[in-house]
């Protein structure tokens, strides 16, 4: 058996999804809003790199096209929260089986191959590179790059806006803060990631189908809680690094329990029950006695209440 194979190919699969789940953290922390429209644009991103691939265009056009794409999903789902005051589970929902029908018209059947397509890995590839370590480069050096720009975003004026707009609606109203739009924007932000990652899987498995997306947001928040429970996070780029290192953690334990003979159709109920465990985890300082949670407050631990810390930027 090749455990060097099944540990890479996870690790690089958990790349290109730690690029959705930038965009999970970005609306389940950051905003604290549930958004269930990843789970249609994320197939969104993938179609429209998809599409467009088999027509001839640049890969990386493709992936740009396809970060644009997602941005438009988030701003409607925005729009039908703070324009038509839809609540925003139910926006989410609306958006998601709206996506469906769109991600169809957008591929013209439900599913494109990629198989004799050039993508953006075959860039390395060309200079003599493996396929897998291809992709680990490439990931690798993607997600550096989107958690700086992430990071530097979300320190600007503009960034603090949306921080502060998700931490206390009121009092940046308060301050003079367009609350609706920062919602907009930060839902745009986020879905285009996802679109991205999208994209970018799709050219990894060389394929798009309609149905990739379910149970991406379960996926996304099962690798942001991972990261948050696992990884020790001091300040807001200490954050963004953690939801990376969760995700590549969430695709390392799903290839083990592969290995340990966990049948595929199982794969929804572990995340399920992992997701649970992990949201469960932080409330084990709640039970512990107080020199265990003194000492644990003091290394400003990942017990802490998510919530509570995430008011604190």
């Amino acid at each position: 058996m090749n455990y060097y194979s099944i540990i890479l190919g996870a690790v690089s699969l958990g790349l290109l999804w730690a690029v959705m789940t930038m965009g999970v953290f970005i609306t389940y922390r950051i905003l604290d809003y549930a958004d269930l429209t990843v789970e249609g644009s994320l197939v969104t991103g993938a179609a429209i790199a998809a599409k467009l691939i088999t027509d001839g265009t640049d890969p990386f056009v493709a992936l740009a096209a396809a970060f644009v794409g997602g941005c438009a999903a988030g701003c409607v789902t925005g729009l039908l929260n703070t324009a038509m005051k839809i609540p925003g589970l139910l926006a989410g929902i609306l958006s998601m089986i709206a996506l469906y029908s769109v991600n169809i018209r957008i591929m013209g059947k439900a599913n494109i191959t990629l198989l004799k397509s050039r993508t953006v890995y075959d860039v390395l590839e060309n200079i003599g590179i493996s396929n897998d370590i291809a992709v680990l480069i490439f990931a690798v050096v993607l997600n550096a790059a989107l958690v700086g720009i992430l990071y530097w975003f979300f320190t600007t004026q503009l960034g603090y806006a949306i921080r502060a707009a998700g931490d206390n609606r009121k009092m940046a109203r308060a301050q003079g803060i367009n609350t609706d739009i920062m919602k907009i924007l930060a839902l745009a932000v986020s879905n285009g990631l996802v679109a991205l990652s999208g994209g970018l899987i799709a050219q990894y498995q060389k394929y798009s189908d309609v149905s990739m997306g379910q149970g991406a947001i379960v996926i996304g928040l099962a690798s942001v809680i991972i990261g948050e429970v696992l990884f020790y996070r001091k300040g807001f780029l200490g954050k963004l690094i953690a939801v990376v290192s969760g995700a590549v953690v969430y695709r390392l334990i799903i290839a083990a329990v592969i290995e340990l003979g966990m049948q595929p159709m199982d794969l929804k109920l572990f995340t399920a029950i992992t997701v649970a465990l992990a949201l469960y985890t932080p409330n084990i300082k709640l039970k512990l006695p107080k020199p265990v949670f003194k000492t644990l407050k003091r290394r400003e631990g990942v017990l802490n209440e998510p919530r509570a810390e995430y008011s604190k930027h």
